[in-house]
């Protein structure tokens, strides 16, 4: 049997908690953006043409994506990292069915809120008078857009730690019948 070596645990629990300290500070900051986002009395209107100014739910809102992307990188590099290394070991390994589907569920919650955000984050950008959002109008962020996209964060971030951890199980279940068939 091959026993980690310490400094490896170690990456591997650190890279784990920053990883869930980037979604939570993502969490965090799509709260703040929901608080901060422009609304309507923010909208000013001379007949024909809308302004609306940046609001600090712009910069709020690029710090959440930059961090929810840090925080889905890290946390799979280190779950393909555990399964390679487990691959290494034991070429009959596979990923468990439930590891697998919560991947699939955080790549899915990942690309919705990527989108929300993006969307979200570039209507809080100054909207000066004929230039609008799109096609020269104004358009607000609807209330929940951000708190939505928390919530979806949270459901990304619990999907890559639950699947890192049922590998972690899976691999501590492989080695199991090792150390018993040593002992007896």
């Amino acid at each position: 049997m091959m026993e980690t070596p310490p400094k490896c645990k170690f990456a591997f629990i650190f890279s784990t908690i920053i990883s869930i300290f980037l979604g939570l500070v993502s969490f965090t900051l799509c709260i703040a953006s929901e608080i901060k986002r422009n609304k309507k009395e923010d909208l000013r209107w001379n007949g024909k043409l809308c302004y609306l100014p940046s609001s600090q739910a712009f910069g709020l809102g690029i710090a959440a994506l930059i961090s929810f992307i840090l925080a889905q990188v890290i946390g799979n590099s280190i779950l393909f990292k555990n399964c390679y290394s487990r691959r290494k070991i034991n070429a009959q390994y596979k990923l468990p069915f439930i590891a697998r589907l919560l991947i699939l569920i955080s790549w899915l919650g990942f690309g919705v809120t990527f989108i929300l955000l993006i969307v979200a984050t570039s209507m809080n950008k100054r909207q000066p008078y004929g230039a609008g959002w799109l096609n020269g109008e104004c358009y607000l962020v609807k209330g929940g857009t951000y708190a939505g996209s928390a919530v979806l964060i949270l459901v990304t971030l619990g999907s890559v730690v639950g699947s890192i951890l049922l590998t972690i199980k899976t691999n501590q279940a492989d080695q199991d019948p090792k150390i018993h068939a040593q002992m007896g």
